[in-house]
C-alpha cells in the first residue's frame, strides 16, 4: 500500500470515528435536552395522549381529562368550577407551561413520576398509570372567600394554625383554566388574560407582595414583647402624640383624632390603630430587632414554598429612623402577601407556634396508595413565646369587641384580628390598600382557622375604603365556614 492510499485511509477512519463520537455525544447528551425540549411536539403528544391524574379538593376531583377530535392530542385538561380554584391548580395547557400544582406535580399527574412504575412498566418501558394530589382546600372555605370577594380585586388565604392545612387560597379577578387546556383556543385566551388590566393570571394570594399597613403592627407590638420593652399589652408607652418622625418636621397622624393615642398600650394602640405607638417603637426597639421579628414569622425569605412558591414579604434594611418608624405601621418599603399575614396570625393563635403552611395533603399512585405525606411531615418552629402570644391575642379580641375589627365579629367564636389600611401611590395619591388578618376558635368544636384578606382595590369609595369596612367582613365569611 503505497503512503498516499494510507493516508487517505487513516484520514477516513478518524472521520467515521469522530462521527461515531458525535453520533452518541447527541443520543446520549443532547438526545435528553432535545427530549425535554418544550418545542418537542412528541412531549405533549405523548403527555396528551391519555388522561391525566386528578387535583383532589375533599375527596372529589375538581380536574378531568376529555378526548378531543381531530387533533395528535388525544387528550385536554378540564376543570370543574375553574375559576374557584384557579389559584389552586394552575393550569395545565397544550401550548403553555403548566402553573401551580399542575406545575409542579406534572410528572406524577403524567405519569412519568419514577415513584409510579410498577415492575412491569420498568421492564416493558411503558408509562406508569398517573397519581393524584389530594390538597387540603376546604371547599366551604374556599367558596365562602371568593363568594365575599366577588367583585374586588384582591386575595385572600385561610390556614388552620394547628396544622398547617391552607383551608382555602383565592385570588380575584379569577380566569377559568380550562380556557388555556386546548392548543387551539389557547393563544387568543393568553393575550386576552395578559390584555386584562385587573392582570386575573396572577396569583394575589402569594405573588403579589403589598404594602400591608396596620396588620404589621402585630409584628412590632411582638418585637416588643419579646424584647422585654413593655411587660405587657396593658402597660403605658411612652407615645408622644402628635408623633414627628425623626429628623424631620412631618407628624405621623392617626386616623381617628380623638382616639386616646399619647402613651397609649399596646392593647389601647391596637385597639385604635395608633400610628404614633407603634411608629415611635419601631425606633425605640431599631430596625434590626423588627427586622429579626419580622424573619421570624416569614418575612424576606425567598423560598417560601406551600409548595407553589410565594413572592418574599420583605422587610427592608438600611432605613434611617423616619423610615424606620414608618416601617413600624406597615409602610415605607414593608410589602407582604395574604399567605404573610394569614401566618402571622396562625403563629400567635397557636400558641406562638408556626406550623409550615401547605396545601398539599398527600400525593398517591393510581390506586390510592400514599406516594408522599405532607400533614405528617409539617415542620413547626417557636416564632413567639407562649406568653407573648397569649397577650397578642387577648389585644387582637378586643380590637374585634370594641376597636376598628367589629365586623369580624361572629356569634359564639373568640374572634381576634387587626385593620389595616395601607397607603397607595405617591402621596397616597391612589385607592388606599383594605387588609384584615385574623383567628377564630370555637370552643363548642375546637376548630380553629387564621385568616388575611387583601382588598387591592373595589367599587367603594375612597372615603368608604378601610380594612374594617372591606375586607374584615370576607374574613368573617371565612371563619364561619372553616368554624361551622
Amino acid at each position: 500500500m503505497n503512503k498516499t492510499i494510507r493516508q487517505a485511509s487513516v484520514f477516513a477512519l478518524l472521520l467515521v470515528l469522530a462521527l461515531l463520537v458525535r453520533a452518541t455525544w447527541v443520543q446520549f447528551y443532547d438526545g435528553k435536552a432535545l427530549a425535554d425540549d418544550n418545542q418537542n411536539r412528541r412531549n405533549a403528544i405523548e403527555t396528551y395522549s391519555r388522561p391525566l391524574g386528578n387535583i383532589i379538593v375533599a375527596g372529589n376531583a375538581i380536574t378531568g381529562s376529555a378526548r378531543t377530535k381531530g387533533s395528535d392530542l388525544a387528550y385536554k385538561r378540564t376543570y370543574r368550577d375553574g375559576e374557584l380554584y384557579a389559584a389552586v391548580t394552575g393550569y395545565a395547557s397544550q401550548s403553555y407551561a403548566p402553573t401551580q400544582l399542575e406545575g409542579i406535580y406534572q410528572d406524577v399527574l403524567n405519569g412519568t413520576d419514577s415513584r409510579l412504575k410498577t415492575v412491569m412498566d420498568t421492564i416493558t418501558g411503558e408509562r406508569a398509570d398517573p397519581g393524584n394530589v389530594l390538597t387540603t382546600i376546604d371547599p366551604a372555605v374556599q367558596k365562602a372567600a371568593y363568594r365575599a370577594l366577588g367583585g374586588k380585586k384582591g386575595g385572600a388565604v385561610a390556614i388552620d394554625p394547628k396544622t398547617g392545612k391552607i383551608l382555602a387560597m383565592v385570588s380575584t379577578p379569577s380566569y377559568d383554566p380550562s380556557a388555556l387546556t386546548d392548543a387551539n383556543t389557547a393563544g387568543a385566551a393568553w393575550k386576552q388574560f395578559n390584555a386584562d388590566k385587573d392582570k386575573p393570571l396572577t396569583n394575589r394570594a402569594l405573588r403579589q407582595p403589598l404594602p400591608p399597613g396596620s396588620t404589621f403592627k402585630l409584628v412590632v407590638a411582638a418585637a416588643a414583647l419579646e424584647d422585654g420593652l413593655y411587660k405587657n399589652v396593658d402597660e403605658p408607652t411612652d407615645s408622644p402624640d402628635p408623633y414627628t418622625l425623626p429628623g424631620t418636621v412631618h407628624e405621623l397622624p392617626n386616623e381617628n383624632k380623638a382616639a386616646p393615642c399619647k402613651n397609649a398600650s399596646i392593647r389601647v394602640a391596637l385597639r385604635y390603630s395608633c400610628n404614633n405607638v407603634f411608629g415611635h417603637m419601631a425606633v425605640q426597639l431599631g430596625q434590626d430587632k423588627v427586622k429579626a421579628m419580622a424573619e421570624k414569622f416569614g418575612f424576606n425569605d425567598s423560598r417560601q414554598d406551600v409548595p407553589v412558591r410565594a413572592y418574599a414579604s420583605v422587610y427592608p434594611s438600611g432605613m434611617d429612623n423616619a423610615q424606620t418608624a414608618l416601617s413600624g405601621i406597615g409602610q415605607f418599603d414593608v410589602t407582604a402577601t395574604p399567605l404573610q399575614m394569614a401566618m402571622v396570625s396562625a403563629a400567635i393563635a397557636n400558641g406562638g407556634t408556626l406550623v409550615s403552611p401547605h396545601m398539599v395533603s398527600q400525593i398517591t399512585d393510581s390506586g390510592g396508595d400514599v406516594l408522599q405525606d405532607y400533614d405528617h411531615n409539617a415542620s413547626s418552629k417557636e416564632i413567639i413565646s407562649s406568653s407573648t402570644a397569649e397577650q397578642l391575642q387577648s389585644a387582637m379580641e378586643t380590637v374585634v369587641e370594641d376597636g376598628t375589627g367589629t365586623n369580624a365579629l361572629i356569634n359564639g367564636v373568640t374572634v381576634g384580628g387587626k385593620t389595616g389600611t395601607a397607603q397607595h401611590g405617591e402621596n397616597n395619591s391612589k385607592t388606599p390598600y383594605a387588609w384584615f388578618t385574623s383567628y377564630g376558635k370555637s370552643g363548642s368544636s375546637g376548630k380553629e382557622v387564621a385568616v388575611a384578606v387583601m382588598v387591592e382595590q373595589s367599587d367603594a369609595a375612597r372615603s368608604e375604603v378601610s380594612g374594617n369596612g372591606l375586607a374584615a367582613p370576607v374574613a368573617r365569611a371565612m371563619m364561619e365556614a372553616a368554624l361551622r
